[in-house]
This record gives C-alpha cells, sequence and structure tokens, in this order.
C-alpha cells in the first residue's frame, strides 16, 4: 500500500506509517498481533452498527514502551536509531499521519509548529521509562519517502 510504510531496518520492524492520505472502507489493522500496541483504521458508512461492548480484564506483559504518534498539525522529522544508538534515517511526518513506533530508538525535529496526540502504554514511569542519547549531526541526516 502506497499510504502505508513499515519502516524496517534489517529484519527488525521500527514503525509503521500511515499517511492521512489513507482511505478504504471496513477495518484495517497494520499493527501484527504480537505488538503490545495495536493501530487500525476505520471507515464505515452511515447506519452501520457497532454492537455494544465491554473489554475483558486480561493480564498482558510489556516490555518495550510502544508509542502512537497522531499529527493534528505542522510537519514532524523522526529520526530512527538503533538501540545501541547507531543513527539510521528519518521520514518527515504531515498533518493526519499517524506513526506506532515499534522498536528501536528514536528522536524529533519540529520542522513546522506541531500539535500532536501521544498514546502510549502507561502508567509513565518518568526518566527510568527512556534512556537518552546525543542526536546525530544534522550533516549526516537522510530523509527518505514522502512528506518534504
Amino acid at each position: 500500500m502506497e499510504h502505508v510504510e513499515h519502516v524496517r531496518f534489517g529484519d527488525q520492524l521500527y514503525a509503521i506509517i500511515v499517511r492521512a492520505s489513507f482511505r478504504e472502507a471496513g477495518i484495517h489493522f497494520f499493527s501484527t498481533p504480537e505488538l503490545s500496541q495495536q493501530l487500525a483504521f476505520m471507515s464505515h458508512p452511515e447506519g452501520k452498527s457497532i454492537a455494544p461492548h465491554r473489554h475483558n480484564k486480561v493480564t498482558r506483559e510489556v516490555h518495550y514502551t510502544q508509542e502512537v504518534l497522531l499529527i493534528q498539525r505542522g510537519k514532524l522529522q523522526v529520526d530512527f536509531y538503533t538501540v545501541s544508538e547507531d543513527y539510521l534515517e528519518s521520514r518527515v511526518l504531515c498533518a493526519g499521519d499517524i506513526i506506532l513506533l515499534c522498536s528501536g530508538a528514536h528522536g524529533f525535529h519540529v520542522l513546522e509548529p506541531v500539535e500532536m496526540f501521544e498514546v502510549k502504554q502507561g502508567p509513565y514511569s518518568g526518566e527510568n521509562d527512556k534512556t537518552r542519547f546525543d542526536e546525530v549531526d544534522a550533516s549526516q541526516i537522510r530523509i527518505k519517502g514522502p512528506g518534504l
């Protein structure tokens, strides 16, 4: 799908980007069942009913935080790094784009004033939740794909 990108480095899935231009009827899951965050797009016609339901208590074990960013306004550069902190490449997200960050490491640069939502597993444990490191020099940035 041209409106969906699975960002891979080697055999590792780092992110799933769904561009604002994605439009398909029905329900489309982009994430695989083993990911601790699930990402889907839903498009239903007027009059469609979704049966009332509740979610059951299910114990899940989460080892790493995965996060979803929904860009409401502006442009955001996402820089991908390995877990050993080596820079890989970058993507640009625009208004309406959504990204599920699955693995590896990442950093961000705001290219235009940005408003976005972030969704991730909680509760947030502050600085215990992440390890910060130095970003790549701007001269080494390689941006791939649309969004420029």
